[in-house]
């Protein structure tokens, strides 16, 4: 999928709207600066500022503009900011203000009312609230120190103290007005953290359940361009290339039976669902559309799911009905069928038959046995009980298990077993299994045989140890399973060699799943033909 489109909250660090607001008071103060010395050269305005002590007020605004521009660079480089640098910066600017009040005859100067602005910034801008109620309570101590200054040098009269209190009243309600304001908007927030917090463990939580869906999902837009698409989509239609390269390309790249059928439906709005395949050798995949809810983008939903377990299913209810119907008349089937034996092998031991009759009657006794084990097996199916899993100790099982089976067959031909893991256990139905490699061990002699004139096989042991299974390979040396029949491999009544049923890999691959294991066809780095029983590792 693409990233999510929300980042994930950092309940931790300060909000960046704070650190602009410090930004946008440091510019103030630098403002403020600038405008201080142009009101003492201007004519218009040189008799309200500095007419006490001009150097004094000089020198404190250019050092006050020196501080901020300190400030400016060094906030230009920064994401957060310390709570106790805002109480001195504040601290600062109190002391300057109320020193370019002092050279301005203070009250009646103007100037002590930029304490307001200062008392208002430190309130929003400081998380505690002792500290901000401790600068507005410096600004009036200062603002009443000063005119008692003034007074005693008797550049302002007693009546100065009124307005000096009433702007200590003004600061006092402005700070705690703006206090107050500041924790609703803390607690809205917070809360909107919260939710931002929410929505996104939301969308990460549906990324995980669409990325860990069994079924392909991809978003197309309206021109046939995919837009997102999971694993399983991938795996189904891109098995090859990562998944972050297939954003952004045309459905048709993936399948043009794919694009066919999404701009059949699109135009149409019905849609035949019909299997396709994506590359040769791949399972069938069948695909589903469906339109998002109504936009101006027109961005649809395609759902693309692997064919194969509704054919496994489907051959299941298949082989099922098979087997009711051949347990049913089985008794009708094997009655004139052992008949048929029965005559055929009282012909055969005549003394009067011919040669090329007593040939008949084998094909007839083959045949008979031929027809007696497609109904075994098809009533094997049919009534297959739960499996008896056991611990087998592998390698011992093995030796046993061949040298009986060498034994049983009775004729020239050799089977090699390569078991490094003598004390390897796995869990499995030691009949079930016994029957899976008796049934593969023929294939792989009778194959060896067609190809080289000699009857071998090799039994491989192997684990693979970051999926913890045990893998046990069948391997001949016969002319393999072509491409094109490897996907029908394990279907049943479906076999190359004429003489076979086609339900032995079947009952393999059934048995094998039954017992929590896997059957597969591969090849091995010498191009042998390769049967593969994966199974659960229990110890080594």
């Amino acid at each position: 999928m693409r990233p999510a489109i929300l980042t994930k909250p950092n309940s931790n660090a300060p909000p960046k709207q704070n650190l602009t607001l410090l930004r946008i008071y440091v510019a103030y103060r630098s403002l403020l600066c600038v405008v201080l010395l142009i009101m003492l050269v201007s004519p218009n305005t040189r008799q309200l500022v500095g007419i006490l002590n001009p150097a004094l007020y000089v020198g404190t605004t250019l050092a006050y503009l020196v501080t901020s521009l300190v400030l400016i660079v060094f906030l230009s480089s920064r994401s957060t900011y310390n709570q106790n640098l805002l109480f001195f910066i504040f601290i600062i600017d109190i002391l300057a203000i109320t020193v370019l009040a002092d050279t301005s005859r203070g009250m009646a100067g103007g100037l002590p009312i930029l304490l307001v602005i200062t008392v208002a910034a430190s309130s929003i801008l400081i998380g505690n609230r002792t500290l901000a109620t401790l600068v507005a309570a410096l600004s009036v101590m200062a603002t009443l120190a000063d005119t008692l200054h003034l007074i005693s040098r008797q550049e302002l009269n007693f009546n100065a103290l009124f307005p000096a209190g009433l702007l200590g009243v003004l600061i006092f309600g402005v700070s705690l007005l703006m206090q107050s304001a500041v924790i609703r908007l803390g607690r809205a927030e917070a809360l909107a953290r919260d939710r931002a917090s929410d929505l996104y463990n939301l969308q990460r939580l549906n990324e995980q359940i669409v990325q860990h869906m069994q079924a392909g999902i991809l978003l197309v837009s309206d021109e046939g361009i995919v837009r997102v698409m999971n694993k399983a989509a991938a795996a189904l239609l891109a098995p090859e290339r990562p998944l972050a390269m297939e954003h952004g390309r045309q459905l048709a790249d993936y399948n043009s039976e794919l694009a066919y059928q999404f701009e059949h439906w699109k135009n149409s709005g019905l849609h035949r669902t019909l299997p396709f395949t994506v590359m040769q050798g791949a399972p069938k995949v069948i695909a589903n559309f469906r339109e998002l809810q109504p936009s101006s983008n027109r961005e649809s939903l395609v759902f693309v799911e692997d064919y194969t377990p509704i054919t496994q299913y489907a051959q299941s209810l298949k082989l099922s009905s098979l087997g009711r119907l051949t347990a049913s008349i089985a008794h009708e089937i094997r009655n004139p069928l052992g008949a048929i034996s029965h005559a055929a092998q009282l012909m055969r031991e005549s003394p009067e038959l011919s040669k090329s009759d007593k040939r008949m009657a084998d094909i007839i006794l083959h045949h008979c046995d031929r027809v007696n084990e497609i109904v075994e097996s098809v009533m094997q199916i049919s009534s297959r009980e739960a499996p008896k899993p056991e611990y087998l100790v592998l390698g011992q099982w093995l030796e046993e298990t061949v040298a009986a089976y060498l034994k049983t067959l009775n004729r020239d031909a050799e089977i090699s077993v390569d078991c490094q893991y003598k004390e390897l256990l796995v869990e499995f139905d030691p009949e079930n299994l016994q029957r899976i490699l008796t049934n593969l061990l023929d294939n792989a002699l009778r194959h060896s045989k067609l190809a080289t004139a000699k009857e071998t096989a090799q039994i491989v042991v192997s684990l693979d140890f970051s999926t913890h299974q045990c893998l046990m390979d069948v391997i001949d040396i016969g002319s393999g399973v072509a491409p094109e029949d490897q996907a029908k491999l394990f279907e049943p009544f479906y076999t190359t060699v004429q003489e076979g049923s086609g339900m032995g890999l079947y009952l393999c691959k059934e048995l094998c799943e039954i017992n929590n294991a896997s059957l597969s066809y591969t090849t091995t780095a010498q191009d042998e033909t390769c049967f593969r029983i994966s199974m659960i590792q229990r110890a080594v």
